[in-house]
């Protein structure tokens, strides 16, 4: 991509509106823009971060045996009375009214939906388990939006539902998505530690919030330092097992975690003090057994192997992929702009034409951009007539991963330098040698 054919409205100055490091920078990177009180548009730069969290969130949840789906934003209220929670749930829910005065909603969950989806379809237990899942907008009327994309109105959310037909079988699907879920965090480079919470207005008897430890969090938690340093579940674990994914579960939930919901003081001092972290934290994601809440009222029921009928056992599991980015921002910057983890880095190299205009340099740049795009990497070709600090600052502020930095005095030697946007280092190669580093 050359930036000159792009649309990346770069901000100069600090937005005076942005209260947090990862509002300020999606701001100033031309990430996002405000359309009202907590609605985005996700800009050019933004949309592909977050089509990148989107890819690897549905890759482990496609690994943990999960199947997509697509849901509709607006949704009857007559499932939700159906339930008992259109009244119940507050005044979050967008309430409104089509042409034939039916009440509907804008979603801000899908239980009800899925659980209609699935009693129309679903009646023996041989077709179980069964997990669907879909990444879309929700709205919920904040009643004070705030800090951008991390606490908006509207929002983009991975919803999954899973469907069993006894507890412990149950189980076996939360500790599917509990080993997804850290997967998933870890290959965002995030480290997020699940935590005991409440269950809100989701309801339900089993609970996990997965949090990631931020100066700006919005409450306060508490765990055990071990945390930070347990391995997270391989490529290749099995989650057909019982037993494996058990035990990743009883290890991650062995040392005391809780939200300050569900903070109990007395057993957080039984931890050593050494060994004690209070912090702020950033909640990532949310997951939810919640028995036959659901499914009793809305009649989701199958024929069991006993020949009878049996109510089936649900769960839920969010993640919010718009609240993901600027958690990732808030965890990996500096004083000059955002670092990207290069799974999730809107480019992975960016191509700094010093002097746009001299051939040398438009012709080095050209061969290195045209070699890397050919071999497969995502490249953003700085083309444009900006002075060397803006294109600097440009690079620094957008996060890309490695700069390639193409000026006529190294170009007329044959070299270019490359620098590595998190450490800061650069070295000066020959043009060929950089192309080598990144084809190969």
């Amino acid at each position: 991509m050359r930036l000159s054919r792009y649309f990346m409205p770069i901000l100069k100055e600090n937005p005076k509106e942005a209260e947090i490091v990862s509002h300020r920078l999606m701001l100033r990177a031309g990430m996002i823009r405000q359309q009202s009180q907590g609605i985005y548009s996700w800009l050019p730069l933004g949309k592909r971060v977050l089509d990148k969290v989107n890819a690897i969130i549905r890759d482990e949840q496609n690994r943990a045996g999960a199947i997509e789906l697509s849901m509709p934003t607006l949704q009857s209220a007559e499932l939700w009375q159906e339930s008992g929670r259109y009244d119940a749930y507050g005044k979050e829910m967008l309430r409104i009214k089509d042409r034939q005065d039916r009440p509907m909603l804008y979603g801000p969950t899908n239980e009800e939906m899925v659980t209609d989806i699935f009693r129309s379809s679903v009646k023996s237990y041989k077709d179980l388990p069964l997990n669907l899942y879909h990444i879309q907008l929700k709205f919920r009327d904040e009643i004070r939006p705030r800090f951008g994309t991390m606490r908006s109105r509207e929002f983009m959310m991975k919803d999954a539902y899973s469907f069993d037909l006894t507890r412990e079988a149950a189980e076996h699907s939360y500790n599917k998505m509990f080993a997804a879920y850290l997967r998933t965090f870890d290959r965002l480079g995030l480290r997020a530690i699940p935590m005991r919470a409440d269950t809100g207005p989701i309801g339900g008897k089993l609970s996990h919030e997965f949090i990631i430890l931020a100066d700006t969090g919005e409450s306060e938690v508490f765990c055990h330092k071990d945390f930070v340093d347990f391995d997270i579940p391989g490529e290749h674990t099995d989650f057909d097992s019982v037993e494996g994914l058990q035990a990743i579960f009883d290890k991650w939930t062995s040392l005391y975690a809780a939200t300050s919901e569900m903070h109990d003081e007395a057993a957080f001092n039984a931890v050593p003090e050494g060994d004690r972290l209070s912090a702020r934290g950033i909640e990532v994601g949310h997951i939810f057994y919640f028995g036959t809440k659901y499914s009793e009222p809305m009649g989701a029921k199958v024929q069991g192997p006993d020949g009878k009928e049996h109510f089936v056992h649900m769960g839920s599991y969010g993640i919010g992929p718009t609240r993901l980015v600027p958690a990732i921002i808030e965890a990996s910057h500096d004083d000059k702009g955002i670092i990207w983890p290069a799974s999730v880095a809107p480019f992975d190299i960016v191509v700094i034409n010093m002097k746009a205009g001299d051939q040398a340099c438009d012709d080095t740049c050209e061969l290195i951009y045209a070699a890397l795009t050919k071999a497969g990497k995502d490249v953003l070709y700085d083309d444009t007539d900006d002075r060397a600090g803006t294109k600097f600052a440009t690079a620094d502020l957008i996060g890309v991963p490695v700069q390639i930095i193409a000026g006529p005095r190294a170009v007329a030697n044959g070299e270019v330098e490359v620098k590595d946007r998190k450490t800061g280092a650069r070295e000066t190669m020959t043009i060929e040698a950089a192309i080598n580093r990144f084809v190969a």
